[in-house]
């Protein structure tokens, strides 16, 4: 098992490694729906999605206010597939007002990030951009290394390794 410096580096650099999240949101019946988006993460680890308001996603974030999300490793640079490093994260969720100067911001970063599709996107009216923000969370390096997030520093984690099902 690698020394925790080096998990906690793996943990820091995994979500510049992937470009979208999976996300999970609850619908009005209580029904668990998922769904994924390209992302962008600030200094913070505030995660941001920039979602069609046409999507059920969108309508549950608004509704709930809350979602799940996992960032994982993509199959093809997995050693194991069974063991894909991945990050999941429990999050409120808030609408930025477009026409804002941090909508513009964080606009500005998908645009960085993810080339002329944005412009594009950003013309279309119902296109909104949702914050989410993580509450807590749990790093799973592999089998038999799962960490928590810690809730008060984002970038850090707790150790050592938790035992339970999610690490096998």
């Amino acid at each position: 098992m690698p020394n925790f410096d080096a998990v906690v580096a793996a943990y820091q650099t995994l979500p510049t490694r992937v470009l979208s999240l999976m996300l999970s949101t609850v619908n009005g019946e209580g029904l668990p729906q998922a769904s994924y988006a390209p992302y962008v993460m600030d200094d913070d680890y505030q995660l941001y999605i920039f979602t069609s308001g046409l999507s059920a996603h969108t309508h549950n974030l608004q509704m709930t206010g809350t979602a799940s999300v996992l960032l994982i490793e993509d199959e093809a640079a997995a050693s194991q597939v069974f063991a894909r490093q991945r990050i999941s994260y429990d999050c409120r969720t808030t609408l930025l007002p477009r026409g804002t100067a941090a909508w513009e911001a964080v606009a500005d970063r998908f645009e960085q990030r993810f080339g002329e599709i944005i412009p594009m996107l950003r013309s279309l009216d119902d296109f909104q951009i949702f914050c989410l923000s993580p509450q807590g969370g749990r790093f799973v390096m592999g089998f038999g290394a799962a960490y928590a997030v810690d809730a008060h520093d984002l970038s850090q984690l707790v150790g050592p390794p938790q035992t339970g099902p999610e690490t096998r």
